[in-house]
């Protein structure tokens, strides 16, 4: 019976996984394939022949070049940022007693509750009046602060035990020290975690870079491909599209791979904690 339940549950698994990779293997599939033959194929799962042509068209329509790197640039340096930033706000929260602290973590989880379309027209204000329209600064500035880092990672500094910590105390560690060298290394499941998260969010968010950047030197490729999109064209170039989504595609699966080890552990012991 345990065995019928375990191919059961593993060929549900097969089932979902497969569902969920098709479009993605699709994607990539046609996206090799000419623009004249993509829909009579869009069935196939292999065609011939195999053509870069799109690869290396869709470099020539738009600067692709310079759409990745600024989505790179503004995707790292987000990561980057908030997981300090909520990595020191969380411990803060989690070890430090201080006046008013419960009233102030408070209020960070209620603005998770605030859809993020309200805050943009305040935000595009402030960055207007600081001159920050059209830079990295305007990109990056609102990512760095998130509610959702903060809880998670006082959440998880809550569940580590003190005996370290206190031992790292009376050895002499100050309190960034003991944070640093002791807490933080602890917390790297939670900060894979938080870093995917946060990539994964900067580097597919559409709306922001759409209103800050004017010049199509300081677009990202989600503002790109949109407008590549939308260019007056009699014929829609799908092949170039597809092409264009893969590459989109590849930085976003290799931070989960190379995260996936710290991502999947701190699931487990999300699920074996009392």
């Amino acid at each position: 019976m345990k065995k019928l339940r375990a191919a059961f549950g593993y060929l549900t698994l097969i089932i979902i996984a497969i569902s969920m990779l098709y479009p993605f293997f699709a994607m990539v599939n046609l996206s090799f394939a000419e623009n004249s033959e993509i829909f009579s194929q869009a069935g196939k799962i292999f065609h011939s022949p195999l053509t870069f042509k799109n690869y290396l068209n869709v470099f020539e329509e738009i600067p692709l070049s310079t759409y990745f790197m600024n989505s790179l640039i503004v995707a790292v340096i987000t990561t980057f940022g908030q997981v300090i930033i909520a990595s020191m706000a969380g411990y803060a929260f989690a070890r430090l007693k201080f006046k008013y602290r419960d009233l102030l973590f408070l209020i960070i989880l209620v603005t998770m509750l605030v859809p993020p379309q309200v805050n943009i027209i305040p935000l595009f204000f402030l960055m207007r009046e600081l001159h920050l329209i059209d830079t990295y600064q305007a990109l990056i500035l609102p990512g760095l602060f998130g509610g959702f880092g903060v809880f998670m990672m006082r959440q998880y500094f809550l569940s580590l035990p003190k005996d370290l910590e206190e031992s790292a105390v009376i050895d002499g560690c100050n309190f960034f020290e003991t944070f640093f060298k002791i807490a933080l290394p602890l917390a790297l499941p939670a900060v894979a975690t938080l870093a995917i998260f946060t990539f994964v969010s900067s580097w597919n968010s559409f709306m922001w870079p759409l209103i800050v950047t004017n010049s199509e030197g300081m677009r990202t490729l989600p503002v790109g491909l949109a407008i590549f999109k939308g260019s007056f064209r009699e014929v829609t170039l799908w092949g170039e599209l597809l092409a264009c989504s893969v590459i989109c595609t590849l930085p976003v699966a290799g931070v989960f791979l190379l995260g996936k080890k710290y991502f999947i552990n701190d699931i487990l012991q999300g699920g074996i904690k009392e």
